[in-house]
């Protein structure tokens, strides 16, 4: 049995677990072990602990067994049905240690994780992984987290060993904020180019042309992104994108050709009854950061 409870003497290296060897959890567990930690490692399917062990990392009989470990415990399972019945198994175990999860979820899920954490008498971390498993150890996986700050503070170094790390804040639910919020940009826009795909390749526009000279587009919306956020946190909307009423006036064109090619509208459609309002409520010299003020209202 392994018996070692605490974080390491001073000066030694430092001890982490890690629960759950999927693809992600072993390309975290193998990033520790790399980086000169003390490693034990544990998953429900026993068989998945000997490549790390055969790195160095020490493999646990059981999750309590590998929670003993370490002050530090990384989970990074499937999902939260996943999580919750290793943190049952750990009840007895996770006192006194910094629980860092590292799974997907809402940020409701963090937020009740928390609460389970410091109701045993452990400080609790929320972390989303923006990347993938090749990725971990580098700059270009992104790791948003939050929760205790002491703990963070404690474990920023060996936190930071995963990748491009930041702290959010104490309320644990804001990474998953951050998670959710930057993928679904991703998913908007990524949507929203494949139904224009359509309506290129159904115009008999080269498709691979088409994205390379988009492309370019793309670029410059870094600088468009932060001003609509600075317009939408102050709620002084200049015209960019030039005023609603010269952008509305292109609405009616760009959904009959899109309806009459077959392409979906739905998004077009909504842009322009945003604007309609927008405009009738005189407001048609600000930009489209002001449709911001529409949303949430009832239509």
């Amino acid at each position: 049995m392994l018996t070692r409870t605490d974080g390491g003497d001073a000066g030694a290296a430092p001890r982490v677990t890690v629960l759950g060897l999927g693809d992600m959890g072993s390309a975290i567990a193998r990033t520790f072990v790399e980086r000169g930690h003390h490693t034990t490692v544990w998953n429900r399917t026993a068989g998945r602990t000997a490549p790390l062990a055969g790195l160095g990392a020490t493999a646990a009989a059981t999750a309590s067994e590998a929670v003993a470990a370490s002050g530090l415990v990384v989970v990074c399972l499937l999902d939260g049905t996943a999580v919750d019945e290793v943190l049952a198994s750990v009840d007895s175990t996770i006192a006194g240690r910094v629980l860092v999860n590292l799974t997907s979820g809402s940020p409701a899920q963090a937020r009740a994780y928390e609460r389970w954490a410091r109701e045993r008498g452990a400080e609790y971390l929320d972390g989303k992984i923006m990347g993938d498993p090749p990725h971990v150890g580098t700059p270009d996986l992104l790791l948003p987290i939050s929760g205790s700050r002491r703990a963070f503070d404690a474990h920023e170094s060996t936190l930071r060993a995963l990748g491009d790390t930041a702290y959010h804040g104490t309320d644990a639910g804001l990474a998953a904020v951050e998670f959710m919020a930057q993928v679904a940009v991703g998913y908007e826009l990524l949507l929203g180019f494949l139904h224009t795909l359509r309506l290129v390749r159904a115009e008999g526009v080269d498709v691979v042309e088409f994205a390379e000279r988009a492309a370019g587009l793309v670029a410059a919306y870094p600088t468009l992104l932060t001003s609509i956020g600075e317009a939408v946190g102050s709620g002084d909307y200049p015209p960019d994108l030039g005023p609603l009423r010269v952008q509305a006036a292109l609405m009616d064109d760009m959904i009959g050709h899109r309806e009459s090619m077959g392409v979906e509208s739905a998004r077009m459609r909504e842009v322009r009854e945003l604007m309609r309002r927008r405009i009738a409520e005189g407001h048609g010299e600000q930009g489209f950061s002001s449709l911001f003020a529409l949303l949430g209202e009832g239509r």
